[in-house]
């Protein structure tokens, strides 16, 4: 027998077990390609689902003691989302003219989208949405309202001065105290913060009052014209309502 064909006899078993090596190790990488497409990724970029929908602008003007917001479009606005869980956003995008966003080619799984509103203060707090994404598919976010304006998250405390005019000691009639000042504070503290003037119908409003515990007070007279102070209190508990005094102020007014 040739030398050749005897050293390839002595290798045989040797170079058969590396091709079944071999082998094995290519089924394996063979099953691992064939397994990788069906595994589920979390949510984020690389699929061919979109998330999208609107923004709205609730503007709460100044000077508007009805707490009549008026309600637009947010075009031009920044809007945000989150895969998952994940603790920061993933992408961004500026709303249209129409006040549209959409984001695109994403993987099934959940998304949060959200908005800043803007406080008085400039503080700005998000505003959001969380949606299921399936794969391929289109998901509509229900709409998202951002807030602006001075009088945003506040509230407005009214109420009403009656008056009985006197002089030198003679009685002159009653009526609604036009004009009378009327002064505001919070509860515990010595100065008001605020101020205004009765009108002609006996109203008299603060507005943009943050939720809290406050006292109203003016000034009433006896009839030697001393001055003295009636007052009440009123808690505000929540933004965006009208509070009105539970009683109207009763004052004498020496004129």
């Amino acid at each position: 027998m040739p030398y050749q064909h005897l050293v390839f006899v002595f290798l045989y078993p040797k170079f058969f077990n590396e091709m079944n090596r071999l082998t094995s190790f290519l089924m394996a990488l063979l099953a691992l390609a064939l397994v990788m497409p069906s595994c589920n990724k979390g949510p984020g970029e690389g699929g061919t689902g979109t998330v999208q929908g609107f923004v709205k602008l609730v503007h709460h003007p100044d000077d508007d003691f009805t707490l009549t917001p008026d309600t637009m479009v947010a075009a031009k606005t920044d809007v945000f989302i989150v895969y998952g869980d994940e603790a920061y956003f993933g992408d961004d995008a500026e709303t249209g003219s129409d006040g549209r966003y959409q984001f695109e080619y994403l993987l099934p799984g959940d998304y949060t989208v959200f908005a800043y509103s803007t406080l008085p203060s400039g503080e700005k707090i998000a505003v959001s949405e969380t949606v299921e994404l399936k794969r391929g598919a289109t998901v509509d976010v229900p709409t998202i309202y951002i807030h602006d304006g001075k009088a945003y998250g506040t509230s407005i405390v009214k109420g009403q001065v009656h008056a009985s005019y006197w002089h030198n000691g003679s009685w002159q009639g009653e009526g609604w105290a036009y004009e009378h000042r009327v002064y505001i504070r919070r509860l515990g503290e010595t100065l008001p913060f605020n101020d205004t003037r009765v009108g002609p119908d006996g109203y008299f409003a603060f507005q943009k009052l943050q939720p809290g515990v406050y006292e109203v007070f003016t000034v009433t007279q006896d009839f030697n014209e001393v001055p003295d102070f009636v007052y009440q209190t009123i808690t505000v508990d929540e933004a965006g309502q009208i509070y009105e005094l539970e009683e109207r102020f009763e004052v004498v007014i020496n004129v």
